[in-house]
């Protein structure tokens, strides 16, 4: 499908930030904090509480805000000025990131939660201009290829990193030097890539300008909140997605440690990481293909029977070719059921309060990751095994599944 140049914009805005994803939130900065705590005489337990803490400090602002700020960007003419303001603040925080002295370990975890909160505004607000920026027979094929160009511009900024790490800094930086340039690549990487986006985003759709809109934006949103209900299709779809993407979030994010306690070493995971990704970026394009052909909610039926079925594979998994295996599946449909989930809320909210229903699934996708790890933690500590941990994942797939077989199909 050809998307005209506004539209590979907002696709590029993905790529842009996805150098944040994996440089400041998964591979380098983690490893970088633990470092330079224990450096200054932090222990290991304190730092990781604390980190810990931070990650949970940034999503919890944005997503107890989120409706308030999605009705408040719904106004004409808004919803560019706060996605600039959020990722403005995003970016700025990931470059300072880039300048601290190792011995401002403090200023280090208030500056992560800052870029965090900036990162994470400004995805609500580029999610919302999905509705902008296609129309319904797009909407598929343009989220999926935002989601795969996202894969591969995270992978893009990871493998310059590694070139750096691989060639020990030649001989410019030093450990410490060579995870702040990471840093500094991830705000460059996020500026260079998102600024057409940010500064041509146009925004069709708004409700009527209000003369108090703070106060207007609460009183919408609190009717929304009483009368969500309504909008049937949509609520009970917030229902399924929360349970399913509770287990998509879960997999990714506790692979690595399944990984370890089946003795598969770091490097080693690094690189499932990396192809992972790859096969993302693919496969993300192919679900749009596929929605495009035969239905979004086909597609996404199918992405959540490959997640049960991955699930209940990982009662088998015992050696490094069964963990490959799951790692392949899981980057074949990782991307495509994010993608498809975004634009088929999409099809079932008013296009003119876009930001303020985003702004709910905001919430769902950020509060979802609670249940999952318990979950896994649970059942391995019962069983002792943690992949029995992963294969009791299978039951919210199987929750999310039964509720999304009720819901009424869209148009497609």
């Amino acid at each position: 499908m050809k998307f005209n140049k506004q539209q590979w914009q907002w696709i590029f805005y993905d790529w842009a930030n996805s150098g944040y994803g994996i440089l400041v939130v998964t591979a380098v900065l983690p490893v970088y904090f633990k470092a330079v705590a224990h450096q200054n005489g932090v222990s290991a337990a304190l730092s990781t509480a604390l980190w810990g803490y931070a990650n949970s400090a940034g999503t919890l602002v944005v997503s107890l805000l989120a409706p308030f700020l999605g009705a408040m960007a719904d106004y004409p003419y808004a919803k560019r000025r706060w996605l600039n303001w959020f990722a403005g603040l995003g970016i700025i925080m990931t470059m300072i990131l880039g300048i601290l002295s190792p011995n401002a370990w403090q200023w280090l975890l208030i500056v992560y939660v800052l870029s965090a909160i900036g990162y994470s505004g400004g995805n609500l607000f580029y999610d919302s201009f999905l509705t902008d920026v296609a129309d319904y027979r797009q909407i598929d094929a343009l989220s999926s290829t935002g989601y795969g160009m996202g894969y591969l511009g995270g992978v893009m900024a990871f493998l310059i990193f590694l070139t750096v790490e691989l060639g020990h800094g030649f001989g410019w930086l030093n450990d410490y030097g060579i995870a702040r340039f990471s840093f500094i690549l991830a705000g460059l990487w996020w500026i260079i890539f998102g600024l057409p986006f940010l500064k041509n985003a146009h925004q069709r759709y708004s409700v009527p300008k209000e003369q108090k809109p703070i106060a207007a934006s609460f009183a919408r949103v609190i009717k929304t909140m009483r009368h969500i209900r309504q909008y049937r299709a949509a609520f009970w779809f917030l229902v399924a997605y929360f349970f399913y993407i509770d287990g998509v979030d879960t997999i990714f994010t506790m692979a690595t440690s399944i990984g370890s306690d089946m003795g598969i070493n770091t490097t080693m995971l690094m690189i499932v990481l990396l192809v992972v990704q790859l096969i993302a970026f693919p496969f993300s394009i192919w679900y749009g293909w596929l929605a495009n052909r035969t239905s979004t909610r086909r597609a996404l039926l199918l992405g959540i029977c490959v997640y049960l079925f991955i699930c209940l594979q990982a009662l088998h998994l015992k050696t490094l070719r069964d963990f490959w295996i799951l790692a392949v599946l899981v980057g074949t449909s990782q991307g495509g059921i994010q993608a498809l989930s975004r634009s088929y809320f999409g099809k079932l909210i008013p296009k003119e309060n876009s930001s303020e229903f985003f702004g709910f699934y905001n919430i769902l996708g950020k509060f979802s990751a609670i249940i999952g790890p318990v979950l896994v933690g649970l059942v391995t500590q019962l069983t002792g095994e943690s992949t029995k941990g992963a294969a009791s994942l299978a039951v919210l797939f199987a929750v999310g599944l039964l509720i999304f077989l009720r819901l009424p199909a869209p148009s497609d």
